[in-house]
């Protein structure tokens, strides 16, 4: 059976490493304030560990003797590690940080932010948007909620909501197309959408026209928005008709600001929770990873489904 590994105070570790970085045991004591001799005991005590010198007494300092430099490489890389671990501890506890795309966050998660910050009192949460796909390798966040396919390598990805699209329009467009309006009245208005993706991201107003047997086609009138809340807006304020994500559109549907003009459409797609496949989640990680979850299947179990009457 092997002896007991007999490992140096961490203390004196730190010491040695700050002698090692200056060269001079005076300016390591300066950096964490001691005394040049109560540097200069702690080394020694080291080298007595090792049954080795660490260093070369000079006389405007001190170097590194060969095995010295070897055990400073390892010792700077690894108190260099568990400094960054504990920040990252520290800065796990103390805040949450959730991604997602500003649609999600201005129309699902903002209504949600004091339940999630009742979860985890004393918790900082912070909500960061971006229109670009999830990256994880770019991702430093502790949870993303991302639209796609559900593969992103590296992660674990639960599925929230699937891609259910419905067209979606005010009281006003809504009067002139009538009750349960045939699918082609809708090319009669403008078509208010999302710039083109390639490869195409989420559903287009051409995959909603082909799923209801109508030819996609260009449509004259349609107004092209950078962002998800703006298609909206303008649909609220009776610019045309849009194509509605469930859940981000449910709250207005219910609020009678905007109808159902249209058959549901559902793709294979939808928002995903994104988790990290490697780093083990915190506490406050998973009770709002089992929130969201429990939020999701509420969705789906209570919803009833919206009318298309006016």
């Amino acid at each position: 059976m092997a002896g007991k590994l007999e490992l140096p105070p961490l203390q004196v570790l730190v010491v040695f490493e700050a002698a090692a970085r200056h060269g001079n045991f005076t300016a390591a004591g300066n950096e964490l304030g001691l005394s040049q001799p109560a540097v200069s005991q702690r080394i020694q005590m080291l080298e007595n560990l090792l049954n080795g010198p660490l260093f070369e007494r000079r006389h405007r300092g001190v170097q590194l003797t060969e095995s010295g430099s070897a055990l400073y490489q390892i010792v700077r890389a690894s108190l260099s590690d568990i400094s960054e671990q504990i920040e990252r501890t520290r800065y796990q506890r103390s805040t949450l940080r959730i991604d997602t795309d500003m649609g999600f966050a201005t129309y699902w998660l903002m209504p949600r932010m004091n339940a999630i910050q009742a979860l985890i009192p004393g918790v900082e949460v912070q909500v960061s948007t971006s229109p670009n796909d999830y990256n994880f390798r770019d991702n430093n966040a502790h949870l993303a909620i991302y639209f796609g396919n559900g593969n992103w390598p590296g992660t674990h990805a639960q599925k929230l909501f699937p891609e259910d699209v419905i067209p979606v329009c005010n009281q006003v467009v809504m009067d002139k197309l009538g009750d349960n309006p045939l699918p082609e009245k809708l090319m009669h208005f403008p078509l208010l959408k999302l710039p083109e993706t390639r490869p195409q991201r989420w559903l287009t107003w051409e995959d909603w026209f082909r799923s209801q047997g109508l030819p996609a086609q260009h449509h004259a009138g349609s107004r092209t928005f950078n962002a998800y809340s703006l298609v909206i807006q303008a649909a609220v304020e009776g610019q045309g008709i849009a194509l509605g994500w469930r859940p981000l559109i449910s709250a207005l549907l219910e609020s009678r600001q905007l109808f159902v003009c249209g058959p549901e459409v559902r793709t294979e797609r939808g928002y995903y929770l994104i988790s990290s496949g490697s780093k083990p989640a915190s506490v406050q990680q998973e009770k709002v990873t089992r929130w969201l979850l429990n939020e999701a299947w509420n969705f789906h179990h209570h919803s009833a489904p919206a009318s298309r009457q006016k």
